[in-house]
């Protein structure tokens, strides 16, 4: 039996995947069985930062490897503390939880918010407003956090205390601050699963000030948009505010599976011994890929993310088949004339692999794509939409 065979006999049926099988790659190609070539504008999902066989992350790696791949957090281990170090250092948290995905960085956010807001404002007070059209996680937790009714069918009850805002709209927030006895308000900056929309610099600047006066705390969910992804390490940074907690997961482990919620000032010393825990969260070989990644997100990096990204907007925005491009550095999402699923199937039989977000043909390099790359996949883009729509 092939492996798409095997797949379908053997693995759960919860992906709706694409007719590939991605054997190997370089950088930002990849190949399929029979060794035909594609750029790859997804990197997993925004998760390859530095793209495919990356040889500083394959080394950082191998080298922990050879040392040790886990230890349990009964002890001390160099390079769970050399990474928190260093997103405490780029970002101005002051203490880091490590687990091993963006929906536990988010369980731990959530139960930060609960726990400081039971201690300084009283125990009624677990309410958490998300925004509506967002997407948190797949636990029952964070689905509850997700503002679409599409990812509650079928697994209701969910946890409760999860309030939603209309995005973009200060007055709906504040009505839910009001009305209701809260903890937190928790948000993506850009809703990726939503259809990679941006948050206005307004809106979120408002949200700042509205948890100041209602003495809630602010979390921003940067499982997707940080590490480099928007042009700036974490995308809270673009928008000049300082939020009490930081998610974040994808990017920062480089391909392996990794997570982190990042305490401020605030909330630095809400968990104490015994109160949460992972028995993978800071594992080695996951924090050596880790320190690989961010130690390689600099100035000059970051800059050449917005100089591609605004080489992607000026180049499709008003072309014929092209709705509308929406997004920030290098998340961006492309709503076609034609529909998404199309697009990208014909984009994938020219050798160019995009997903899809909502209703939008969604790009997700590698920040590091080769520029002559990027130009040759926007160009078949951008021709596969005309045709689409003709």
């Amino acid at each position: 039996m092939s492996i798409k065979e095997l797949d379908k006999k053997h693995i759960a049926n919860t992906y709706a995947r694409f007719d590939l099988q991605i054997s190997h790659g370089s950088g930002s190609l990849v190949y399929d069985e029979n060794g035909k070539e594609y750029i790859d504008l997804s990197s997993g999902i925004a998760v390859n930062t530095f793209g495919m066989a990356d040889p500083v992350f394959i080394n950082a790696v191998n080298e922990q490897l050879n040392k040790c791949q886990h230890t349990s957090n009964l002890y001390y281990s160099e390079p769970c503390v050399k990474l928190a170090t260093l997103l405490c250092e780029r970002t101005g948290a002051k203490k880091v939880f490590f687990g091993n995905s963006g929906a536990e960085a988010n369980e731990c956010a959530i139960k930060v918010a609960r726990l400081w807001a039971s201690e300084n404002k009283g125990e009624e007070y677990y309410n958490i407003i998300t925004l509506k059209n967002s997407f948190h996680g797949r636990t029952i937790t964070t689905l509850a956090a997700t503002g679409q009714d599409v990812f509650h069918k079928y697994f209701c009850p969910l946890t409760e205390g999860f309030l939603y805002a209309e995005a973009n709209n200060l007055d709906s927030v504040e009505a839910l601050l009001k009305d209701n006895k809260c903890a937190a308000v928790m948000m993506e900056l850009i809703q990726g699963e939503g259809g990679v929309m941006p948050l206005s610099c307004e809106f979120v600047a408002g949200v700042k000030e509205l948890c100041e006066r209602y003495n809630t705390l602010l979390v921003i969910d940067e499982v997707q948009t940080g590490n480099g992804r928007t042009g700036a390490l974490y995308a809270y940074q673009s928008y000049g505010i300082s939020p009490d907690v930081i998610t974040t997961a994808k990017g920062l482990g480089g391909g392996l599976p990794i997570g982190a919620c990042m305490m401020f000032e605030r909330t630095e010393n809400v968990l104490g011994a015994g109160l949460h825990g992972s028995t993978f969260g800071g594992n080695p070989i996951s924090c050596a890929a880790g320190i690989s990644i961010i130690e390689r997100i600099d100035n000059e990096l970051l800059s050449s993310v917005t100089e591609k990204s605004k080489y992607v907007f000026d180049t499709l925005t008003g072309c014929e088949g092209i709705k509308s491009v929406s997004g920030l550095g290098l998340m961006i999402g492309i709503e076609t004339e034609a529909d998404a699923g199309i697009v990208i199937s014909k984009c994938m039989e020219r050798g160019i692999l995009p997903i899809k977000a909502k209703n939008k043909v969604r790009l997700l390099p590698p920040l590091n794509i080769p520029f002559e790359l990027l130009k040759k996949a926007i160009e078949v883009i951008k021709e596969v939409a005309k045709e689409c729509a003709q």
